[in-house]
């Protein structure tokens, strides 16, 4: 969850073992839910880092997919490429990788979740 509205809604209707992922900036675990619960700074990381906020969805991203290997970095960056204007492609691509290093930071890289 990216934000507490959308953790407020959406975390009672988490199913057992699934995986909540949250930053710990904008969202505050108010509840305990039956979950893997993954929290991480990713937005302090972002501003620290690359310094502009429009790119923390892409590092959450990053850190999702370190976190549950659903698809290829490479398709990812493949994707970004078509959607993305050119000035941009640089941060995004800095913002992935920021959320892939910080899972393997938290020691989590690998780690059979689901």
């Amino acid at each position: 969850c990216l934000t507490q509205q959308a953790y407020n809604k959406f975390s009672g209707t988490i199913r057992p073992g699934a995986l909540l992922l949250t930053d710990s900036h904008f969202v505050k675990q108010e509840r305990k839910v039956d979950a893997q619960q993954v929290e991480l700074d990713m937005y302090k990381a972002v501003m620290e880092s690359i310094g502009n906020p429009v790119v923390f969805n892409i590092c959450m991203l990053g850190a999702l997919l370190g976190l549950l290997p659903l698809v290829q970095i490479k398709s990812i960056i493949k994707v970004l490429k078509t959607k993305i204007p050119t000035g941009f492609l640089d941060i995004n691509r800095q913002a992935l990788d920021l959320g892939l290093k910080m899972v393997e930071a938290a020691g989590m890289k690998g780690q059979k979740l689901l």
